[in-house]
């Protein structure tokens, strides 16, 4: 039986990941197999092989399986979001040495294939209202501030991907991420070291209570909001595509505006009979959105995104409801 190793299982992405993997592949020919750094009972609780690992550290690497690997799904990182205060050092440890040794695992196991998960601040200074990013950009990014280094090892990762693949014949799939939406109980994120609410939650909030929610800048500015199950997918189905690679934006490739996200926010939860009322705010700045071309993962891999804003906002509901990762969040 072929296995596919997620790293970065007990993330807010991987979590989601390992879910939808689940159900995708057929569990007579896949077994889908999640690790993760911390110490959890979560999944064994649920029947789902789970190793912990530090991917920094290449003693670790033993507890895993050692034959039969067929893909590794490597979306562990150390990432700006959730860093508190600001210590490059760990992105060195965690994208470079980290993505070092499962290429290591990788070689030594015969793994036929790799997808990686880099950032979308790789093209960031090519990004502008309405310009749409095509995934086979030069690398165009800031060399100072909070994410300068991130990206680096991001692309440090990449091109040693790229020796594993001339060298020993490792396939590799590279993903850029924007902002990936899913539900999760933690409503934080840390902007230059600093944990602040992130405004998607904020609003939500807003909406549920019935109050105005502010709609900063033009209401026509936009963005690709991307589920984490259309990233999910992509990824599933370059786990069975017959290629020796590729390089990937994850989006829908379709733009949503300002006005429309806080519409459907207002729809999906504000009471009926008192919603949310829109503010404008023109004198706020708003922005940080990506629009994603993704027609090469529909060409390649047979990728359909599924997740309008609105079947977006309904699954959040769905989650809050639920809350099937707390426990993983609160650990």
């Amino acid at each position: 039986m072929k296995k596919i190793v997620i790293f970065g299982a007990t993330g807010n992405v991987g979590s989601y990941v390992l879910k939808y993997a689940r159900e995708y592949f057929d569990p007579a020919e896949y077994e889908v197999i999640a690790s993760g750094r911390r110490k959890t009972d979560f999944f064994a609780k649920r029947g789902i092989p789970y190793y912990s690992v530090d991917i920094s550290r290449a003693e670790d690497f033993s507890v895993l399986p050692q034959e039969d690997v067929y893909a590794v799904i490597y979306l562990a990182a150390q990432i700006p979001s959730y860093m508190e205060g600001y210590h490059p050092e760990q992105y060195l440890q965690s994208n470079i040495i980290g993505a070092f040794n499962v290429l290591e695992y990788c070689r030594r196991t015969h793994t036929d294939r790799i997808l990686f998960s880099t950032t979308v601040f790789d093209i960031s200074l090519y990004a502008k209202p309405g310009v749409v990013l095509k995934p086979d950009l030069p690398y165009n990014f800031s060399y100072r501030g909070d994410h300068a280094v991130y990206v680096i090892s991001k692309n440090t990762a990449i091109e040693l991907m790229e020796h594993y693949y001339q060298q020993y014949g490792l396939k590799k799939f590279i993903f850029r991420f924007p902002t990936i939406y899913s539900y999760s109980p933690y409503h934080y994120y840390h902007p230059n070291g600093v944990k602040t609410l992130r405004p998607v939650y904020r609003m939500i909030d807003l909406a549920q209570k019935g109050e105005p929610i502010e709609l900063w800048g033009d209401p026509n500015y936009s963005k690709d909001m991307v589920h984490v199950y259309d990233c999910a997918q992509m990824l599933c189905k370059a786990v069975e595509a017959d290629r020796d690679g590729g390089f990937y934006n994850v989006g829908t490739g379709i733009p949503v505006t300002l006005q429309e996200q806080i519409e459907t926010i207002i729809k999906v939860f504000s009471p009926k009979d008192h919603p949310s009322q829109i503010v404008y705010r023109p004198d706020k700045i708003a922005g940080g959105g990506f629009l994603m071309d993704v027609e090469n993962a529909k060409r390649e891999l047979g990728y359909e995104p599924q997740y309008t804003c609105l079947k977006l906002f309904e699954n959040y509901k769905e989650e809050m409801q639920i809350d099937r990762f707390k426990e993983l969040r609160d650990e």
